[in-house]
């Protein structure tokens, strides 16, 4: 919990450490339908008396699922914290898992991964992480396959969610202004009837190397998407990571969105990605062309990672990175769903939370050879893997290693 005392409203967020790292290819997909079932009706609340009762107290609700954690949260006037609890405990708790509403939001689902089909961008940032996670848990999609979705029944969801959803398993978020022992008399065995513990897995994690893959669709333009294994969000690398993924590709000055599309105008949108997960992470970069311009766009790709390696990066741009990722988290705490998701996040994956003073002083005392240590591991062009959806097929492997 923490509190802020001068806002008038609250978020809280129920966590699960459950996502697609957890789920087999059976019954992949089916930590987000799950998500999707929570809104749709409970022992004393259908659908839409959900949605009434949320709008009756002023409420904003929602829920994503990712590789390894679901959330579901609702921000309220703090004056309705009492509804906002209950709300959220029903449907956690009391869900019914109707059967025809399960078919009707499958259908709802086949529609989302069709969206996604639809959006060579997203479709690019799905593929290159089932690329570089190749044979690791987190290559699974987190959406499923309609033939995933459409073996999910009734009694799958219910044996999935006992092993999964367990008190040890789950971390109640709230930010916001509220009294903390009545949050707590809120949700004092609220989740009793829940298993207490959680069963130990272990993963399977297949040695990276990297996958290369065309897909041909009748679009406008190409995407590209590159990428490899990073750095866990518990690793000493973490923030330098971050920091060198802003000076490459995470702001309009960073060096790809300066050379690709300032200077060659290859690429509307150009940028960096660093993800990081509780033992693993992944770096990407991505690039939307035209069609003809996709090895000009690669080639120059290279030449800033063969830049990086020979020339490192300059005092001044690491400051002006630090700068840039310390707005942006301060940015993001300045609302309670914010600062909500920070700490849920952290105390869920890390079992730990750390202040906003340790997040800065982290990254301020981030040093250029603590830049060079991790530059090393996106420099090398050959490690990337790639995915390239484009009207016309390529061969990814021989343009990167040439």
């Amino acid at each position: 919990m923490e509190k802020i005392p001068y806002v008038q409203s609250v978020s809280i967020g129920v966590w699960v450490r459950a996502g697609s790292v957890d789920e087999t290819q059976k019954n992949s997909g089916i930590s987000h339908f799950i998500e999707h079932m929570l809104f749709k009706g409970t022992d004393k609340r259908s659908a839409k008396k959900i949605a009434e009762d949320v709008d009756k107290i002023g409420g904003q609700i929602n829920a994503f699922t990712g590789k390894e954690a679901t959330c579901y949260y609702l921000k309220t006037l703090s004056h309705n914290i009492d509804q906002a609890a209950d709300i959220l405990i029903d449907m956690f708790m009391h869900s019914r898992f109707d059967k025809e509403e399960m078919e009707k939001e499958k259908r709802v689902v086949y529609e989302e991964i069709k969206m996604i089909e639809d959006s060579p961008e997203d479709d690019a940032h799905d593929i290159i992480s089932e690329l570089i996670f190749k044979g690791n848990p987190f290559a699974k999609s987190i959406i499923g396959t309609p033939k995933s979705l459409q073996g999910i029944t009734q009694k799958s969801i219910r044996k999935y969610m006992e092993e999964e959803y367990t008190r040890d398993n789950i971390v109640i978020s709230v930010c916001g202004s509220f009294d903390p022992d009545h949050v707590c008399n809120l949700f004092e065995g609220a989740l009793s009837n829940l298993k207490a513990e959680k069963k130990p897995k272990d993963y399977e994690k297949a040695e990276y190397k990297a996958n290369y893959k065309s897909k041909v669709k009748d679009i406008e333009q190409s995407h590209i998407c590159l990428g490899l294994q990073g750095v866990s969000l518990d690793d000493d690398r973490y923030y330098s990571l971050v920091l060198l993924n802003n000076i490459m590709g995470g702001s309009m000055s960073s060096r790809l969105f300066q050379n690709i599309r300032e200077e060659k105008g290859l690429a509307y949108s150009v940028y960096s990605m660093s993800s990081s997960f509780s033992n693993t992470g992944y770096f990407n970069i991505y690039a939307g062309v035209s069609h003809d311009k996709v090895k000009e766009a690669l080639i120059g790709i290279k030449d800033e990672l063969i830049i990086l390696k020979k020339c490192g990066i300059t005092s001044e741009e690491l400051q002006t990175a630090k700068e840039q990722l310390k707005g942006s988290y301060i940015f993001s705490l300045e609302n309670v769903n914010g600062r909500m998701f920070s700490i849920g996040k952290s105390m869920l994956l890390l079992d730990r939370i750390y202040t906003p003073e340790e997040v800065m002083e982290s990254v301020d005392a981030v040093t250029m050879d603590d830049i060079y240590g991790v530059s090393d591991l996106i420099t090398d062009i050959h490690n990337y893997s790639g995915i390239l959806i484009g009207r016309n097929r390529i061969d990814l492997k021989k343009v990167i290693q040439a």
